[in-house]
C-alpha cells in the first residue's frame, strides 16, 4: 500500500466524459496556462504569494488516465519550497455500474512531507468537491484570483522562470 495521497470519487458520467472533465483544468481546479490536451503539453497553476506548480503531461489514456509530472513548484508555507518539484499527479479512470470511478493519486505527496496536511485537505477540496461536482452538474468550484491577485500570461511565465532558476535543475524532473 502506498503512502502517497489517494482519494476515490464516483460519479455519475462516462468513463470519457470524466477524462475530458480532468483535462479542463480551469473548470474544477483554477486558472491554467498553457494546455493539457497532449502529451508533452505544459501548463502552470498558481495560487499568488502561496503556490505554484508547473505541470507537463505525460500520459493520457482516454476514458483510462491522465498523468502530470510536477516540472518546478514552489510552496511559500513549508521550509522546502520545492517540495512538490518531481513529483506526480495521476487520475485512474475505472467503468462501473451507472458511471465511472476516479482515483486520485499525488504520487511523492507523503504523510511525512511538511505540506502533506495543508496539500492533501485541498486536493480532497478540488477533487472530492470540485471536480466531482464538474462532472456531475457540469459546474465546478475552481479558485479565481480578482484584484491584485490576478495573473497575466506575463505573471505565469515570469514565475515559471524563477522556479526553474531556483530549482537548479530539479524543475525539469
Amino acid at each position: 500500500m502506498s503512502a502517497d495521497f489517494t482519494t476515490t470519487i464516483t460519479v455519475d458520467a462516462t468513463t470519457q466524459q470524466a477524462f475530458d472533465a480532468i483535462n479542463d483544468v480551469a473548470g474544477w481546479w483554477g486558472r491554467i496556462t498553457g494546455t493539457t490536451t497532449r502529451v508533452g503539453d505544459e501548463f502552470v497553476y498558481v495560487v499568488p504569494g502561496l503556490h505554484y506548480s508547473g505541470f507537463q503531461v505525460v500520459e493520457l489514456q482516454p476514458g483510462r488516465r491522465v498523468e502530470w509530472r510536477v516540472t518546478g513548484s514552489y510552496l511559500d508555507f513549508v521550509d522546502d519550497h520545492l517540495e512538490w518539484t518531481g513529483t506526480s499527479v495521476r487520475f485512474e479512470i475505472e467503468e462501473q455500474a451507472g458511471g465511472a470511478r476516479i482515483t486520485f493519486t499525488h504520487d511523492g505527496l507523503e504523510p511525512e512531507d511538511q505540506c502533506y496536511e495543508v496539500c492533501s485537505n485541498a486536493w480532497s477540496m478540488f477533487v472530492n468537491g470540485s471536480l466531482k461536482s464538474f462532472i456531475d452538474t457540469g459546474v465546478g468550484a475552481p479558485y479565481t484570483f480578482g484584484g491584485d491577485e490576478a495573473l497575466s500570461t506575463a505573471d505565469h511565465d515570469e514565475l515559471h522562470r524563477q522556479v526553474v532558476a531556483a530549482a537548479g535543475g530539479r524543475a525539469d524532473g
